[in-house]
């Protein structure tokens, strides 16, 4: 499952990135990486970013990167 089946308020594990090295860096600069659990707090309207909250931070992803990544629910 990617990061945009995730519906809105449940917290996720991240388990890997689809893409190249410049997504794996980007994401593990904002603290989003594989093993870290997030939150999804929203989903902006019209194709917006979504946010994410990232050990207490608020983090906003465009939707196409938000699309390489792959989660498992928490329990």
């Amino acid at each position: 499952m990617n990061l945009l089946d995730v519906p809105k308020g449940k917290s996720v594990r991240i388990v890997d990135f689809l893409g190249g090295k410049s997504v794996f860096y980007k994401l593990v600069q904002l603290g989003v990486s594989p093993g870290r659990v997030v939150k999804v707090l929203r989903y902006a309207p019209m194709g917006g970013p979504l946010m994410l909250d990232v050990e207490g931070r608020s983090v906003a992803l465009g939707r196409r990167i938000a699309g390489r990544i792959q989660v498992e629910v928490v329990k």
